[in-house]
């Protein structure tokens, strides 16, 4: 459920200056500092008053500059004051609004904050953030940019500004917390597999890894906590398996040494790649050990990489295919049907333009990507034979992946009718990220599931995942044919060409409710590398993640 806007019928004053972007005049109702702004509010931005001046209508339609403004002005005015119920007031949820901002000095212990508005775009209003953070003896300068967004509250039409925890700072998600004190993990000093130092200046996209590391790691390597300003993490985050976040260092601890198995020349060129792309995500593994080489993301927020949940598209044909080898319903240089469409649980599927393959084989559909040819295969199936050769074979979705740090191990829910056919091309309910479906490559390269890790088994002696069968040596020479001839002839063909012979891909594109293009996937091995890579809205897998994923095979070794 979204959350209520509440109704709140106090007076307020004008705001008071702040900065020199958007400052308004102190004191006098909103008429005077909509004044400001060219003239008062317009017939219809007004509510209609009795002649007693009592409001008949919420105000409606879309909200003016002055009232975006005026309302952002308001609240940030009263925040930097320290009036905080009136700061609270002026959003749609004063009760979270009033217990965040109230942590915002006695648990964060910022002093002197000062708030300075950016330029409105509609009803978002960036601003930065100036203060000093201190605790016992030690003080620290803290600055940073963040937004709000003004709304209309619902009941009175009211402009206010839509609460979220993320106003009060970027890194925060609902629920969760600012404290500074002395820090609940010590730190670690992170290192590559050759024992480089880890950082995140110098790898981007390692930042939540080193949170994931130092929550995991941080008392087990011996080292000494510190004080710092973090985000603590609240139920809702830690469901996600977000890490807490150290915001700003007062006074150093002691760190412990925690060794990786990461690649710093994988991990470099990973780094390269994504960047091309503002929605990119690659992840590279060893198929013979399960050793993580490297992992990139493009926005570094958040680790699609490892955590995403996304639908893979047609990658989840391979293991679909190997379903369908074992239970005699397809086989590689066997014929098998690829119509135009297919109709089953009383959704009608398509291959992209309408295709169709006459006379072909179940290799020709799975290098062309064509979807009837999996589909059509529906009514022979149980609604959990997907499920189960998920999770019996490639060691997916059984939530009990134990890699180093926080990670997602994929989702393949028993499903019914439509969706049941649509899990089996990659969309329903399914879903995976790179790491995932860097494993699925690995293990059909490998011959058998080795659980990926980040930090080795023996420093923390934890117990790996497992799969509970392999694949026949028929299935397997099939399915590695199979992905052979999409790297060589089929979609995959020009991101990997001159990487063969020994090699393997398949691509996928997975749509999305509410984007243009499909979220673009790939999957393959070359030796014993492989790897997974996603770039979200890009399109076709073999034109968007295929270079990425290629790329780092190419580099051999």
């Amino acid at each position: 459920m979204g959350k209520r806007r509440r109704v709140d019928q106090r007076r307020r004053t004008g705001p008071a200056v702040v900065g020199g972007v958007l400052a308004v005049v102190v004191g006098g109702a909103g008429v005077g500092a909509y004044a400001l702004y060219g003239g008062g509010a317009s017939a219809d931005d007004r509510t209609s008053t009795t002649s007693a001046g009592h409001a008949k209508a919420a105000r409606t339609g879309p909200l003016s500059a002055a009232e975006v403004t005026t309302a952002a002005q308001t609240f940030l005015t009263a925040w930097q004051q320290g009036r905080l119920p009136e700061a609270a007031s002026v959003t749609d949820d004063p009760q979270a609004a009033t217990a965040l901002l109230t942590g915002f000095t006695k648990d964060a212990h910022i002093e002197k904050a000062t708030f300075t508005a950016g330029t409105p775009t509609g009803g978002r209003v960036p601003f930065s953030v100036k203060g000093t953070v201190r605790f016992g003896g030690a003080a620290e300068p803290l600055s940073y940019s963040s937004a709000l967004t003004v709304v209309r509250r619902i009941g009175d039409g009211e402009p206010v500004v839509d609460w979220h925890a993320a106003v009060v700072h970027p890194d925060l998600q609902d629920g969760d917390t600012l404290v500074t004190g002395e820090s609940g993990n010590p730190p670690v000093k992170a290192l590559d597999r050759h024992g480089g130092e880890i950082t995140a200046a110098k790898y981007p996209s390692l930042g939540t890894v080193l949170d994931g590391l130092r929550e995991k790691y941080g008392k087990k390597a011996g080292g000494k906590a510190g004080v710092e300003l973090r985000v603590v993490r609240g139920k809702d985050a830690k469901a996600k398996k977000l890490s807490d976040k150290t915001l700003l260092v007062l006074s150093k601890g002691t760190p412990g040494t925690v060794q990786t198995t990461l690649s710093p020349v994988y991990q470099a060129a990973a780094e390269q790649q994504v960047a091309k792309w503002s929605k990119a995500s690659v992840v590279m593994v060893r198929p013979s050990t399960g050793e993580i080489l490297a992992v990139a993301n493009s926005g570094h927020g958040f680790n699609v990489g490892f955590q995403g949940m996304l639908a893979p598209g047609s990658t989840m044909k391979i293991i679909t295919s190997s379903m369908l080898i074992e239970k005699g319903l397809g086989s590689a240089d066997k014929r098998h049907p690829c119509p135009k469409t297919f109709t089953y649980g009383g959704w009608k599927f398509h291959n992209d333009d309408d295709f169709e393959i006459k006379g072909g084989t179940l290799k020709a559909s799975f290098a062309r990507s064509c979807n009837t040819a999996f589909i059509s295969q529906a009514p022979e199936l149980d609604n959990g034979d997907l499920t189960r050769q998920a999770q019996q074979v490639f060691g997916l979705s059984m939530d009990d992946w134990a890699i180093g740090v926080p990670s997602f191990d994929g989702s393949v829910p028993v499903q019914s009718a439509a969706p049941m056919a649509a899990s089996l091309i990659g969309q329903g309910g399914v879903r995976m990220n790179p790491l995932n479906m860097a494993s699925v490559a690995a293990t059909v390269k490998s011959g058998v599931f080795h659980q990926p890790y980040l930090v080795s088994p023996d420093v923390d002696h934890r117990t790996l995942a497992t799969a509970s069968r392999s694949l026949s040596p028929s299935t397997l020479a099939q399915l590695r044919e199979m992905m052979q001839f999409t790297a060589s002839y089929g979609t995959a063909a020009q991101a990997m060409r001159g990487l063969g012979p020994d090699y393997g891909a398949k691509t996928g594109s997975a749509e999305v409710g509410g984007q243009e293009k499909p979220d673009g996937w790939f999957t393959a091995y070359r030796g014993d590398l492989a790897a997974a890579g996603v770039v979200q809205a890009g399109g076709h897998g073999g034109d968007t993640a295929g270079p990425i994923v290629a790329s780092l095979l190419r580099m051999g070794g």
